[in-house]
């Protein structure tokens, strides 16, 4: 497979996704963008817009195994990562995997969870692996979580740790239908699927091998220009130190950056990174790890105010820039 190949396939799957998920393009494609680097995927939006949708639509076409968890307030560790039972007729403690064990975890509604809950998934988000009982397993690749939550400030909710955030690759929204057109499009297709949930009848559109030949593609033939990685570098130490800023990205949130521009630069065709790769995901790459001083946040400024001023501050590389 090359780039070229991936492109194509990538096209496809972008295609079957929107069969079922009449909206933004854009959104599907950034959520293949993570998932071709194992990244994992928040989506924060209000209610009733096809979160979920999206995501059980995305999980169905890459054809790989996928387990679906409800958060709610009762929801415990153990409902998640799965726990050791006594069986008597063996006389020995047995193993019981709980929905972690797949490749694509469909968390929703992951903010009506409490932080103990949320907490469980911290070590296999980052780590691709899991404890239980002392003993740790590795996940099956490839792994990754897309998470669904409401804005915090419904009822019930609980708002996630920055340490949790700091494990998304990226936060997306969802939106409104831009258009009156997407709007009816929405109430014409429920009409013809004669169903509310579609994504049953959504066939894979590649395996589960297939993907992980994509995912090589982008780990080892997407080349990165030091001027580039440094461009990366200024931007997020840019963001860092302004001076609305509590607390700024950590180095995971430029390798983050990174990841997300090789996996863009790939889904386009090309085998190299260039600066427009960067910006086209700063935001949702970074904004969500940013925590905004108090005094700031009172005046409405959010993360997403501080990389975009940051991009705007930060020299882009020229194209003939030397390497050295």
């Amino acid at each position: 497979m090359d780039v070229e190949e991936l492109k194509e396939l990538s096209s496809s799957i972008v295609e079957s996704v929107s069969s079922v998920y009449i909206g933004n393009d854009n959104v599907i494609m950034k959520t293949l963008t993570a998932a071709l680097v194992n990244g994992n995927v928040l989506f924060e939006d209000h209610p009733g817009l096809g979160k979920t949708l999206l995501a059980k639509a995305f999980s169905r076409v890459l054809g790989l195994d996928y387990r679906r968890v409800q958060f709610t307030p009762d929801l415990l560790p153990a409902d998640i990562l799965g726990t050791k039972v006594w069986r008597q007729n063996l006389g020995a403690f047995e193993l019981v995997k709980g929905p972690i064990f797949t490749n694509v975890l469909l968390a929703d509604e992951i903010n009506r969870a409490p932080p103990k809950t949320q907490s469980a998934l911290l070590e296999a988000m980052e780590e691709k692996q899991v404890t239980i009982e002392g003993e740790t397993l590795k996940l099956e690749k490839p792994f990754f979580v897309i998470a669904t939550q409401n804005p915090i400030e419904y009822e019930g909710t609980y708002p996630l740790p920055e340490a949790q955030l700091d494990r998304f690759l990226l936060r997306l929204s969802v939106g409104y239908p831009e258009t009156l057109e997407d709007e009816i499009a929405i109430l014409e297709a429920r009409i013809k699927w004669k169903k509310d949930d579609p994504t049953a009848d959504l066939r894979p559109v590649i395996d589960r091998g297939t993907f992980l030949r994509m995912q090589e593609i982008v780990e080892n033939s997407v080349y990165v220009s030091r001027p580039v990685v440094k461009y990366i570098a200024e931007l997020v130490r840019n963001a860092r130190m302004d001076d609305r800023v509590e607390a700024g990205p950590s180095p995971r949130g430029a390798l983050a950056l990174l990841k997300a521009s090789k996996a863009n630069a790939a889904l386009e065709g090309r085998d190299f990174v260039i600066p427009d790769d960067v910006k086209r995901f700063a935001v949702d790459a970074l904004a969500h790890r940013i925590v905004i001083k108090a005094e700031y946040s009172f005046e409405g400024i959010s993360g997403r105010n501080v990389v975009k001023r940051a991009l705007h501050n930060t020299p882009v590389p020229k194209e003939n820039e030397s390497e050295e």
